[in-house]
């Protein structure tokens, strides 16, 4: 489902998005409210989403869609412009799970939905470094309790690359579902909502750059 007060990018996403074998839009709405009525009905396994938008913004209507015990519980990804850095850490603690920009090409929007709908986050490379950067501010140092095996601290190290679910087990050597069974583990054990938490968690502890798991 597509989300969007502006009929004209509703309706470029559509046309660029249809014509995928695999993706099928399945609706369109041009505010929040719209959107929560909209989900109830279709069913969409994914949404792409305005954040700023009349009657309901994309944030409430996020929430409003992630809710704990919510039905149908889409997977959403939001759309953002340069200028959108404190609505995309917000969105990201909101249940978010991926961020593209508005110019941010064809390509990047497919890769997104896909994505979503494999239960991996994709976020546009020209934000990232930037959102990293406001999240290893905000969130708190770990505690001496936080003690990552040498398998989670190999999964940490690549999620703050960048690489996807598939990604990872394919450099593990691991199956897509072990590696999500560890990211369930990891994000208990770091009090972290999503994989963005996890990335910047690993980038201010000396993870990212590590060849084997955990820091020097």
């Amino acid at each position: 489902m597509i989300v969007d007060d502006q009929a004209i990018v509703r309706t470029g996403m559509a046309m660029i998005l249809s014509v995928e074998d695999d993706i099928t839009v399945v609706a369109e709405a041009e505010d929040g409210v719209r959107a929560v009525d909209l989900a109830a009905r279709h069913r969409p396994d994914v949404v792409l989403m305005d954040i700023r938008m009349p009657r309901l913004d994309g944030l409430d209507a996020l929430r409003a869609l992630t809710r704990p015990g919510a039905r149908p519980a889409p997977s959403v990804v939001m759309v953002t412009t340069f200028d959108d850095d404190e609505y995309v850490t917000r969105a990201l603690r909101s249940g978010a799970c991926g961020f593209v920009l508005k110019d941010a090409g064809p390509r990047l929007l497919v890769e997104a939905v896909r994505a979503a709908a494999a239960g991996d986050a994709l976020i546009s490379p020209s934000i990232t470094v930037r959102l990293l950067g406001r999240m290893m501010r905000t969130l708190p140092a770990p505690g001496e309790e936080t003690v990552l095996s040498p398998r989670e601290s190999d999964v940490v190290r690549l999620v703050a690359q960048g690489l996807t679910n598939a990604e990872i087990a394919g450099a593990l050597r691991i199956t897509v579902g072990t590696v999500k069974t560890h990211l369930t583990n990891i994000q208990a054990k770091l009090a972290a909502r999503n994989r963005v938490e996890i990335a910047a968690w690993a980038w201010r502890n000396g993870y990212a750059h590590q060849d084997t798991g955990g820091p020097p």
